[in-house]
């Protein structure tokens, strides 16, 4: 009986090393483990044997059975994972290629703010920032808006306090830097900004960039050159301008600026509703009031300001026709750029 024992712990050992599936395991179960298996066929000889051996074949039995019953669990455990990662496909498949994660990219809107800051800088421009929750002062007064004056129902205020707003516009760095610097002067101040209003044209915030030229012999016709130029290189188009009278407090005359639609190039479509003309920002002479809040003598120099809209522009450049897909973060809208 001692030999059988140790033959049979052998021989289930050898087996349990080739086992290769779960099927397997279950037929070495009842071979082995079984009621009927080869280990109880051995116990049921115990009790022909002489009674002085039975204590110590016993023990000997009883080892043999949780050696084999350790070895199989530790099989089955090892034959279980690997079923379960082959059915899940969650287990590695080392002759499939490498797959690299989707790279991220810039925002649309950071991209044509990027973009428009490079082209103004090209042209001797400098960027200046200010603070976006701004005074009263600096945001209207300065800029030739009183208080009371009809021009801030333009605006849709966000107010903070009785005299501090976040900014409409990014104009008070207008105010701001010609304060502090003397003319001659070519600032452009991107940023963001503020105003109570939200539809599929508008949202509450958007982006802008105001530029500023200042110098002696400053005209109108600069203030062309510098915006045909802008347009020219964002669109990358030989698109044609027009400009149209407006009305700017702080800039006289004033001008709101059309470029030929760039989606049918002038002929007319449904994006510029026939007419051919997109308009993409409001420019103008700076006021001589304005240039007299700020200490500049206005019979010694004359410039022009301009403000453009990012999301605007970043419409009309990719052909997006809602600016709330901007900030859904959709990645299927995003991954588009």
């Amino acid at each position: 009986m001692e030999n059988e024992l140790q033959s049979l712990e052998a021989e289930a050992k050898k087996s349990l090393s080739n086992l290769e599936d779960v099927k397997q395991l279950e037929e070495f179960r009842i071979q082995y483990l079984g009621r009927k298996g080869q280990f109880s066929t051995i116990m049921r000889s115990l009790g022909s044997v002489p009674a002085e051996d039975k204590p110590r074949l016993g023990q000997l039995a009883n080892s043999v059975k949780s050696e084999i019953e350790k070895l199989f669990e530790e099989k089955s455990q090892n034959l279980h994972r690997q079923s379960a990662q082959a059915s899940s496909g969650s287990g590695p498949d080392l002759t499939l290629p490498g797959r690299c994660p989707a790279p991220g990219t810039l925002h649309p809107i950071t991209k044509v703010m990027q973009e428009t800051c490079a082209i103004f800088e090209s042209l001797g421009f400098s960027v200046a920032e200010g603070p976006d929750v701004e005074v009263d002062y600096y945001n209207f007064e300065a800029l030739n808006i009183p208080a009371h004056h009809p021009a801030r129902d333009m605006h849709d205020t966000f107010y903070v306090g009785d005299s501090v707003l976040l900014r409409t516009h990014t104009s008070p760095m207008q105010a701001r830097v010609m304060e502090s610097q003397d003319p001659p002067l070519r600032v452009i101040a991107p940023g963001k900004v503020y105003r109570c209003d939200s539809d599929i044209t508008h949202t509450p915030m958007f982006h802008q960039v105001e530029g500023v030229l200042v110098d002696k012999g400053i005209s109108f016709a600069d203030l062309k050159g510098i915006l045909t130029v802008f347009t020219q290189k964002m669109f990358d188009k030989d698109l044609a301008l027009r400009f149209r009278p407006s009305f700017f407090p702080f800039t006289e005359p004033s001008a709101e600026v059309d470029i030929a639609c760039v989606m049918c190039n002038g002929v007319g479509c449904r994006v510029c509703k026939k007419t051919g003309w997109l308009e993409i920002l409001g420019s103008g002479m700076i006021d001589p009031e304005v240039f007299k809040k700020v200490g500049y003598d206005p019979d010694v120099y004359s410039g022009f300001a301009f403000g453009l809209g990012i999301e605007r522009i970043a419409m009309l450049k990719y052909g997006i026709d809602d600016i709330r897909l901007f900030y859904e973060n959709d990645q299927r809208f995003l991954s588009q750029f």
